[in-house]
């Protein structure tokens, strides 16, 4: 059933209907996207609470009652606004999709992020999240002063990882219950079961990173590429584009803006991690520095300070200190600073922005809905909605086109001296499969 559809399981007097604005129409929906999103998420909630209240009242209040406040709660419903709006670009509303069917996909979306930010905060011990305690934070606070409390924590990390799960699960109910047409269908499946896929992936290789002690600037790209670029960004693109029924040029210019925007979105969000304000980012500056996380910035400082043995011993030290002081975590952004890693990382992010408006800019889009896609791409890279600069042909490249040739990933990556210090040389690349995004820079950092 579509989002304006959709029919309760069962009554819950504390939680009455939401008004039903009846079909959604795209111009609407246009206007107040978050609050067209939002009112599926509630109905969905509502719909399924039903369900978990029947299954156990416990269940419900703490779970699924949990994943619901989470999901409501806050967050930027960037994915959503990606997939709305490539499916706009890409003249979607002209087809037979209905707006209330590709609403439901891109509240699915949310619920997968839902999962992706509960269990990522397990797995990285985050307490905290939006500026409020993490959900297995909560979960824990429930018996921190019961009969045993000493197993709260474990308890809570438990309970988050099936908050998690369930709104997985519910994810691609939604999905399956849309009222897509078959030919829709089948184009979106595929991308929706790579997209599930690489995110597991991507989160499996920052584990991997974590526990080998890995330093290679390349294998970092790899895991941001994996974990943030193909599903924050090019995987939204690319379900709006499937819903549409776009072409294959224009889906391989929606690929590509993506991929170019996703890595600039992670390359920020390294940066925002531990030069960022907590009450701006509602996150703790210098948590991926005391879980021993070695994001691009850090891995490419890492090899710069291999000149500098002083610099060197501040980063090691530091990584994977749980207790790191917020003077060692000053130091280290010093050495962040004096390698030249920040400036590095700043400017090869926005270079890939303005990769993906140019890319953007030159496929075949509804001018007016390309210009807010290109808005939430801003948005999300950090970047303003400037033009780059005059005569740049591709922003990275000069005038030349992306290097389609296929790269090696992780060959030498953990090898400096093999290509000598070059982050962005094969051993960088993000996908082998695919062009670079943001081509070869071919200069030293």
């Amino acid at each position: 059933m579509t989002a304006s559809a959709r029919m309760p399981v069962a009554a819950r007097p504390a939680d009455p209907p939401a008004e039903n604005p009846g079909p959604a129409a795209p111009e609407r929906v246009d206007r107040d996207l978050r609050g067209a999103v939002d009112r599926v998420l509630r109905d969905v909630f509502r719909d399924r609470r039903a369900e978990a209240l029947v299954i156990d009242p416990v269940f419900d209040e703490h779970i699924a009652r949990r994943l619901a406040d989470f999901a409501l709660g806050g967050g930027a419903r960037r994915r959503s606004a990606l997939l709305w709006w490539g499916w706009r670009a890409c003249r979607g509303q002209d087809g037979t999709e209905s707006a209330g069917a590709v609403l439901d996909v891109a509240a699915a979306l949310e619920l997968v992020q839902c999962c992706a930010l509960v269990q990522d905060d397990v797995m990285d011990g985050s307490g905290l999240r939006r500026g409020r305690p993490a959900v297995h934070a909560e979960l824990a606070a429930r018996h921190a002063t019961g009969p045993r409390a000493g197993g709260a924590a474990p308890f809570g990390f438990s309970a988050a990882v099936l908050v998690g799960d369930l709104a997985l699960a519910w994810a691609d109910d939604l999905v399956a219950d849309a009222g897509l047409t078959p030919a829709a269908r089948d184009r979106l499946r595929p991308v929706w079961r790579a997209m599930r896929t690489e995110m597991a992936a991507g989160q499996y290789l920052d584990l991997h990173a974590q526990v080998t002690a890995s330093r290679s600037p390349g294998r970092a790209m790899r895991t941001a590429f994996l974990k943030s670029a193909r599903y924050s960004v090019e995987s939204p693109l690319g379900l709006g584009a499937a819903l549409a029924g776009a072409d294959p040029a224009v889906r391989h210019a929606l690929r590509d803006a993506g991929r170019c925007a996703g890595l600039a979105f992670q390359l920020r969000d390294d940066l925002l991690g531990v030069f960022g304000d907590p009450l701006l980012t509602g996150k703790p500056t210098g948590d991926d520095i005391r879980e021993g996380k070695v994001t691009y910035l850090v891995a490419i400082a890492v090899r710069r300070a291999r000149r500098d043995p002083a610099a060197l011993r501040v980063l090691e030290d530091a990584l994977g200190d749980p207790a790191l002081s917020p003077a060692a975590l000053d130091r280290v952004r010093e050495v962040l600073v004096a390698t030249g890693a920040r400036e590095y990382v700043e400017a090869r992010a926005d270079r890939l922005a303005d990769a993906c408006r140019v890319r953007l800019l030159g496929a075949s889009l509804e001018p007016a809905a390309r210009d807010r896609l290109l808005a939430v791409l801003a948005a999300a890279t950090g970047r303003g909605t400037g033009q780059p600069e005059a005569g740049s042909g591709h922003p990275e490249t000069g005038d030349r086109q992306l290097d389609a040739r296929p790269e090696r990933p992780d060959a030498d990556a953990d090898h400096p001296d093999a290509r000598g210090d070059r982050p962005n040389a094969a051993a960088d690349h993000p996908d082998a499969r695919t062009e670079h995004p943001g081509g070869r820079e071919g200069n030293r950092p």
